[in-house]
């Protein structure tokens, strides 16, 4: 096992296999990649042999700590027991003083009762996925009849706070909702959830209607973001308006991650999520056959690291094509971004976005760098604020 560094793996036990259809999803069509397969689902030798391997690989790196990061595609098609199984092997291969935790991202519809209560029974974190208000959440997030998905995920909401399942909300924003911002927030923060994440939804498509892959392999001119991609200026305003929405009311109550990560960064910490990070590579992606890719967004030919049934998942972790990957994400900055005043804080983001031209028309800029330069320079002055406020151990938000 070659690597001594710690590493994520984001896992699809059901592959790219979701119950519902959301427009945007950039998941889904993995399915391609297995045209073989008729039911995505990972068979128990697989599931034991990642836990192993994934258990050993940090505990080599010196953790005494690991989480399971349950994704999909939708990971609760394959019912509880499926995650039973998961626990018993989790528990079975356990080091001595070695904690082991669950997270789960979940569209929310399928959650009931039931699974609520095995999930705050075995202390699962769940991210839901809700779009914010009824209208804008429908938009794109429908089943695969074509019905809105809106009140059921209201319904799993309900059964994971009744049984006190620590929950956070993951809003995409699309071109629906990005142009509501308050609106969204609003709701979002009236739900009596703490923890909101706003994630942007940016695709290509070329002439076929298929998703284009990212710039480093899919160099197509002629490709074009979606109709459901948000623009660098909406989205600019979109991150603004909340932030002024949050200042306001909810700092210290309500934990918005964009803005937390922007303030670990101030307070001298790296960045806590790989979008702003300097460098790429700690966030493995592993299909339910035991597939290893170098990221959740490069689940692709060229990015397959190999498969853990053959593989030690460490080596693969620190694999040269692995360390390259991350490498590349600060040795291809344009330099337009190499000489801003926000590169600590941004990195160039994630290099998927990075197929728009900067003011000299040199390739490889961030699509989205006209809006996160938007909101440093706005929220820029208040965060610092704040941050010098916990840096001496006062309250983020001075008395009222």
């Amino acid at each position: 096992m070659a690597t001594t560094q710690p590493f994520n793996v984001m896992t699809k036990p059901a592959g790219p296999f979701c119950n519902i259809d959301c427009s945007y999803c950039y998941y889904t069509e993995k399915t391609g990649l297995y045209p073989d397969t008729a039911k995505f689902r990972m068979p128990d030798e697989v599931l034991e042999r990642y836990t192993r391997a994934h258990v050993a690989a940090q505990a080599a790196a010196g953790l005494n700590e690991v989480t399971f990061y349950w994704q999909g595609g939708e990971p609760t098609v394959l019912g509880i027991d499926f995650f039973r199984r998961a626990l018993a092997v989790q528990a079975a291969h356990r080091p001595g003083g070695m904690t082991i935790r669950n997270a789960m991202q979940t569209n929310g519809t399928l959650i009931d009762a039931d699974w609520a209560a095995f999930l705050a029974a075995n202390g699962f974190l769940v991210g839901l996925s809700l779009d914010g208000p009824k209208a804008l959440h429908d938009r794109y997030r429908r089943d695969r009849a074509g019905r809105p998905t809106h009140d059921a995920v209201l319904r799993g909401l309900g059964h994971l706070l009744d049984s006190g399942v620590e929950t956070n909300i993951l809003a995409t924003v699309h071109s629906a909702n990005v142009i509501k911002p308050k609106e969204v927030y609003r709701f979002l923060a009236g739900l009596g959830v703490p923890w909101l994440q706003f994630i942007p939804v940016v695709e290509r498509s070329g002439a076929s209607g298929r998703l284009s892959g990212p710039p480093q392999i899919d160099t197509d001119a002629a490709a074009s973001v979606t109709r459901w991609s948000v623009s660098p200026a909406a989205y600019g305003k979109f991150l603004c308006d909340v932030f002024d929405l949050w200042h306001r009311r909810d700092v210290g109550r309500i934990s918005v991650q964009h803005f937390d990560v922007m303030l670990g960064i101030l307070l001298g910490g790296p960045a806590s999520l790989c979008v702003f990070a300097e460098h790429c590579g700690g966030g493995l992606a592993l299909e339910h056959n035991g597939d290893v890719y170098a990221c959740d967004h490069y689940v692709y030919p060229e990015y397959r690291l190999g498969n853990l049934m053959r593989d030690d998942l460490g080596d693969l972790a620190s694999a040269p094509a692995q360390r390259a990957f991350g490498a590349m994400k600060s040795g291809s900055l344009p330099r337009q971004c190499r000489e801003c005043r926000f590169r600590r804080a941004c990195h160039g983001g994630c290099p998927k976005h990075r197929f728009a031209v900067t003011r000299d028309g040199e390739a490889g800029l961030n699509y989205l760098c006209a809006a996160y330069r938007r909101f440093l320079a706005h929220a820029g002055p208040r965060l610092s604020e704040i941050a010098a406020r916990v840096a001496t151990g006062a309250p983020p938000q001075p008395p009222r």
